[in-house]
């Protein structure tokens, strides 16, 4: 299954925030729409990711200078993305090797959406109970 079909299914609405928004706004975001991570863009120009570990490390390094720092701060620059062709057992290896539990999925520079950890695991595992009835139908001699 490719990527793009996933989005089809599950929507192309992604959380996003101006880097210059304070950063404390953007973790009210987080809590009110009980997501782990808001997509820094401009114009649907990626430019970063907050995550939820990026500020739990903040809380335990500096908790008194949240209310002063900006989202572009703190945010992720370095954001490891995917394609609308890519497979899911491809960005399952490319999100498990990196250690990420997000990735904007990005085109020509432009955003379609994003898949959490939870959105492939659900796509792998669906593919998974597919292939097995469709094993213990021709086990069973059962032809469609």
């Amino acid at each position: 299954m490719k990527i793009r079909e996933l989005l089809e299914k599950k929507g192309y609405e992604v959380v996003t925030v101006p880097p210059t928004l304070p950063f404390q706004d953007a973790m009210r975001l987080l809590v009110e729409h009980n997501i782990g991570s808001v997509v820094v863009a401009e114009d649907q120009v990626v430019q970063g990711i907050l995550t939820e570990r990026d500020v739990l490390r903040l809380a335990a390094k500096d908790p008194a200078a949240m209310p002063s720092l900006k989202v572009e701060d703190i945010m992720t620059r370095d954001v490891v993305v995917g394609l609308p062709e890519d497979t899911v057992d491809y960005v399952m290896e490319i999100m498990t090797r990196n250690r990420i539990r997000h990735l904007p999925v990005v085109d020509d520079g432009w955003m379609h959406g994003i898949l959490s950890i939870g959105d492939v695991v659900d796509a792998l595992r669906t593919k998974v109970e597919v292939e097995n009835r469709y094993m213990r139908d021709y086990i069973q001699g059962k032809f469609f």
